[in-house]
């Protein structure tokens, strides 16, 4: 098994980051993930096949700074991938009991990491290949939109942030995914990002003009509405430095 971690030459110095992802090819949808300019806070994407027919992966906002995170990212990425692949490996098994266990552990492990509370905003979904069904939890992170051919609904959040409190759970809730139907989730640094000039500035961009890219852009893959709305954020902001950082992830089933 391949190291959850990889050394990275700055100057004289070494530092560790989590292993980059690359999304498993899943038969039936498209997957992807795309974020702005270099990395300075906890935003965290990964995925990772954990069955024949069931893909796991997540995006999670770590808080604080990189330099200050890099132990909790990898910490989480480690126990992602280790525990996700030990409670979906089996045909029969109940997914939102996993999910559910997959979240606890999650929580518990950045608490040992962190000696103490460091809040992680987390959506970490499995999606079945067969049956086109999504299990997931959203602990206090920025809700997901759903797209289908009834509209855009929101998945909410389903408990409190992870590393807060050890014997915190998340509820684990179940959707389906018909034909052409999109999930798009966005770090907080988007919806967060402060507008400029005489129409936009002082006003947060907001979840509801995520929303109207998502429902705009209905021909786009997975990658390609990643970059709709990271570009949407830029324009809003009028393309002013990054203080935060700005990740988009969107998984679309396409038969």
């Amino acid at each position: 098994m391949r190291p959850f971690f990889k050394f990275k030459e700055s100057g004289t110095a070494v530092t560790i980051e989590p292993v980059p992802t690359v999304f498993p090819v899943i038969d039936g949808a498209d997957i992807a993930a795309v974020f702005a300019g270099k990395r300075v806070a906890g935003d965290f994407y990964d995925s990772v096949r954990v069955s024949p027919e069931r893909v796991l992966f997540g995006l999670l906002d770590v808080a604080g700074r990189r330099e200050e995170n890099r132990k909790l990212l990898i910490a989480a990425q480690e126990v992602f991938r280790e525990s996700g692949r030990q409670l979906f490996s089996e045909v029969d098994i109940n997914e939102s009991d996993a999910m559910t266990e997959l979240n606890v552990r999650i929580n518990r492990r950045l608490i040992e990491a962190s000696s103490g509370v460091h809040s992680c905003p987390a959506f970490t979904a499995c999606y079945h290949e067969r049956l086109g069904t999504l299990c997931y939890c959203s602990a206090g992170h920025t809700p997901g939109l759903l797209r289908d051919s009834t509209g855009i609904v929101e998945l909410g959040s389903t408990g409190l942030p992870l590393g807060l409190f050890s014997h915190a759970t998340s509820d684990a809730r179940m959707v389906g995914m018909e034909k052409s139907a999109a999930l798009l989730l966005v770090s907080q640094g988007m919806v967060s990002c402060e507008g400029t000039g005489r129409v936009n500035g002082g006003n947060e961009f907001g979840l509801e003009n995520v929303r109207e890219v998502l429902q705009k852009d209905v021909s786009l893959s997975a990658r390609e509405l990643c970059s709709a709305v990271l570009s949407s954020v830029a324009d809003f902001s009028g393309n002013v430095p990054l203080c935060d950082d700005r990740t988009a992830l969107a998984m679309i089933r396409t038969r």
